[in-house]
């Protein structure tokens, strides 16, 4: 039994309903400062820059220096980028995309 399978029911379905419904980075930044800690965004986000490291073939030392993850949660990340269930794979491509296409959001005062 995969993970998907694991954590699949009703009330997960509610909370990605919730996060779906979502419509701007403001309104993303309210949800997620009432749902999460401070810690739990900060370790979602180092995860995704791992994983573009990775994919960008960046090794898991400077990985680990750049992002303050441990090689174990970067080895988790890359077994799940050539593992997985194509997560990583489906946001990165997606991004890179908007990145690419030039109608990404250039908000990066407001985000950091």
């Amino acid at each position: 039994m995969g993970m998907i399978e694991k954590i699949k029911g009703d009330h997960v379905d509610y909370l990605f309903k919730a996060i779906m419904s979502l419509e701007n980075i403001d309104e993303f930044y309210k949800f997620f400062d009432d749902i999460c800690t401070i810690a739990e965004v900060g370790e979602m986000s180092k995860r995704l820059q791992a994983a573009k490291m990775l994919r960008d073939g960046i090794v898991y030392s400077e990985v680990s220096e750049r992002t303050g993850l441990s090689t174990a949660t970067i080895s988790r990340v890359s077994r799940c980028l050539k593992y997985g269930s194509d997560g990583y794979t489906l946001v990165l491509d997606r991004l890179d995309g908007i990145e690419n296409s030039g109608n990404g959001d250039n908000n990066d005062e407001k985000r950091q």
